[in-house]
């Protein structure tokens, strides 16, 4: 079996690079520093969005499902274990190790762009990632027709994305398409209220989330393979199953929250 390794980050204001771009005074809490960059973001936006611009973005948890072989492993690369730098270093060691098969929900739109703007600011390395069938790396010319960063190719497969037709106006929530599925979805927390979270010294739960929330994508990303044919429905049922197991395995309080959510 190929290796997939989904992924999924969560994010909070870059309060440190904030400052730093606009000379703040130590004296503004970070609370307030936040607050101003998204009342700038509303004001150029009509009002509509305080989403802050991708390069402001700091990083504190990817978590990530690797399937390869007979094993299926769920975990997070997240503060305040590392920092940030270190964060997004590993994950490219991983994709470095194994040069599996991306999957993502909104990764291309997203997660990527953030990853690649942040390692560029911490100096990361990773050129299996950013490899394009043009140099000589290893089995280069193989990436030139399949690689990581075109987005109609499948070495990274954006679901949403591909789901979508690549038309920002049909994508889907991946809560929603969960939960229709049969799926938990989300539970209890989404990416919106990750700054109020981490504010509240909450990490663990911004952890917990995303884990959950990769899985999910994972499932769906089963179903996907379902559809096109990738997958038997005898397969996709023994998949789901496994996954289900092996999610019985793992003694945390939040998985036990979600394998209740999903039987009911």
């Amino acid at each position: 079996m190929k290796s997939t390794l989904v992924f999924d980050i969560e994010t909070i204001p870059d309060v440190a690079g904030l400052r730093r771009l606009h000379d703040l005074d130590a004296a503004i809490s970070d609370a307030e520093v936040a607050e101003l960059a998204f009342q700038q973001r509303r004001a150029a936006s009509g009002g509509t969005s305080d989403f802050l611009p991708h390069y402001l973005q700091r990083v504190v948890a990817i978590s990530c499902v690797l399937r390869s072989g007979d094993a299926l492993k769920v975990w997070s690369l997240s503060e305040p274990d590392q920092g940030e730098g270190e964060i997004i270093q590993r994950f490219f060691d991983g994709v470095e190790k194994f040069t599996p098969q991306l999957v993502s929900w909104n990764g291309g739109g997203f997660d990527l762009p953030v990853l690649h703007y942040r390692g560029l600011v911490h100096g990361v390395t990773a050129p299996r990632y950013w490899d394009l069938g043009d140099g000589d790396y290893g089995d280069s010319r193989d990436f030139k027709w399949n690689n990581y960063i075109s987005r109609y190719h499948t070495r990274h497969l954006d679901l949403m994305d591909l789901l979508a037709m690549y038309q920002p106006r049909a994508a889907a929530p991946l809560d929603s398409l969960a939960k229709l599925i049969g799926f938990p979805g989300k539970l209890g927390m989404d990416g919106s209220k990750v700054w109020e979270a981490w504010q509240a010294g909450r990490i663990a739960e911004i952890r917990d989330y995303c884990e959950t929330d990769v899985v999910n994508t994972y499932l769906v990303f089963c179903r996907f393979k379902l559809m096109r044919g990738e997958m038997s429905r005898a397969e996709y049922y023994a998949e789901i199953a496994f996954v289900r197991a092996e999610l019985a395995r793992i003694d945390k309080p939040h998985w036990v929250e979600y394998l209740a959510a999903w039987q009911a």
